[in-house]
This record gives C-alpha cells, sequence and structure tokens, in this order.
C-alpha cells in the first residue's frame, strides 16, 4: 500500500492558504486599530494618504504613510533573496520566511502604542507589519490552484468575479469552482478581521502574538514534502 501522497505542495494546499489569509486579515485590522489607523497591507491607500498629506504641506504624514511602501518593496527583495537559498539550508525557504514573520510579529508586539510621544513607535510597526506582508504575498501566491493574495482582496475579488461571468458563458464547471475559491480565501481574510477586532480591543498592542498559532501550525505543515 503507497502512503499518502500530496496533489501539490503543501505551501500550495487550501489549509495553508486560509490561515496565512486569516493572518493577512487580522494584520489590517491590528494596525489600523492599535497603530493609529493605517492599512498596512494595502500600499494603493498609502499611495494615495501620502499624496494627500503632501498636497496639505504635511511632510511627515507624507513620509509616515510612504515608509510601509518602501518596506513593502524591501520585503519583496527579501523574499527573492531569501528563494535563492532554497538549497544552502536545511529549512524550505518558505519555512524560513515563515520564521522570518514570526520574529517581527513578536517585535511589533512589545513597541509602544497609542500616546503621540510614541507616534513614531506607531509607524515603525506600520512599517515592520508591510515589510511582513510583502514577504507573504510574494512567497504564498498560489491556493489550491489558483493565484491569488492572502494578505489583500481586490485582486482575489477581480480574479473571482471575472471567472464567475465566464462560467456563465461557458459553463466550465472549474471556472465556476476557481472562482468561488477566490471568493472563500476573501471571507477568511474577512474572519480574520473579525478575530483581531476583538482580540485587539482586549489586549491592545500584544495581540498581534495570536498570529503566531497559525502562523506555526503552517511552518510545521511546511515539514510535509512531496515524494
Amino acid at each position: 500500500m503507497k502512503g499518502y501522497q500530496l496533489k501539490r505542495p503543501m505551501s500550495e494546499t487550501f489549509l495553508v492558504g486560509a490561515m496565512l489569509t486569516i493572518v493577512g486579515g487580522y494584520y489590517d485590522a491590528y494596525t489600523y486599530i492599535a497603530r493609529g489607523g493605517v492599512f498596512a497591507n494595502a500600499q494603493t491607500g498609502n499611495i494615495v494618504l501620502c499624496g494627500i498629506s503632501l498636497a496639505e504641506g504635511n511632510l511627515w504624514k507624507a513620509l509616515s504613510y510612504f515608509i510601509p511602501v518602501i518596506a513593502f518593496v524591501l520585503g519583496i527583495f527579501t523574499a527573492e533573496l531569501i528563494h535563492k537559498t532554497e538549497k544552502k539550508t536545511p529549512l524550505h525557504w518558505r519555512q524560513i520566511i515563515i520564521a522570518l514573520e514570526m520574529i517581527t510579529v513578536v517585535i511589533v508586539a512589545f513597541l509602544p502604542t497609542s500616546a503621540e510621544k510614541h507616534y513614531s513607535t506607531n509607524m515603525l510597526a506600520n512599517v515592520i507589519i508591510s515589510y511582513v506582508c510583502s514577504l507573504q504575498v510574494q512567497t504564498f501566491r498560489k491556493v489550491h490552484g489558483i493565484t491569488c493574495a492572502t494578505t489583500m482582496c481586490t485582486g482575489n475579488l477581480r480574479s473571482g468575479t471575472d471567472l464567475l461571468v465566464r462560467y456563465r458563458s461557458s459553463g466550465n464547471k472549474q471556472e465556476l469552482k476557481d472562482g468561488l475559491k477566490y471568493y472563500l480565501v476573501n471571507v477568511f481574510f474577512l474572519i480574520g478581521a473579525i478575530i483581531s477586532v476583538f482580540l485587539t480591543n482586549s489586549f491592545g498592542s500584544l495581540s498581534v502574538l495570536f498570529c503566531l498559532i497559525p502562523l506555526l501550525l503552517v511552518f510545521a505543515l511546511m515539514f510535509m514534502r512531496l515524494p
């Protein structure tokens, strides 16, 4: 009798994708509630807010929105550099990304919040979360056969709706299934945001530590490899 075999890499299974998407939604609600009303995953919003601040002549506020964008870009570079070490380390390169994400989550949890004198630490926390989100979105780009993002919803909503519209014309059930997968991924993002609201309101900045639970599970699951 043959042993159990995965149909796809563990990093692309719906279980891993769902947990990472919950984390992505959690991050966004966390930074909005506990870190000064910023969506750390939404760089489009940060660029727009940066432009508004520049137009108003508020350079410091503009910088607070621009730095997370730079951090997001640096995260993409980091992920690709780590990817190049794939054959040089005992861990899978995606496990290294998850380990780095867990370390940064702990750092963010213990940065001070709320008071005006701590505004700079809120900005630092948002920069770190932006960096982490770019690591995650660059590293885990497929969920159960579809190419999607685990830290944002707009692209998933577009792709899912496009497939559902195409299904109406073609009757291709695979397009229907894939379209619904995109919507389900966004549901998990919403779940993560809802959980974050309750935990952040209860535990403040430390609530981001709850993200370690799904991240640890993903790290452990990554030890399951294709034969």
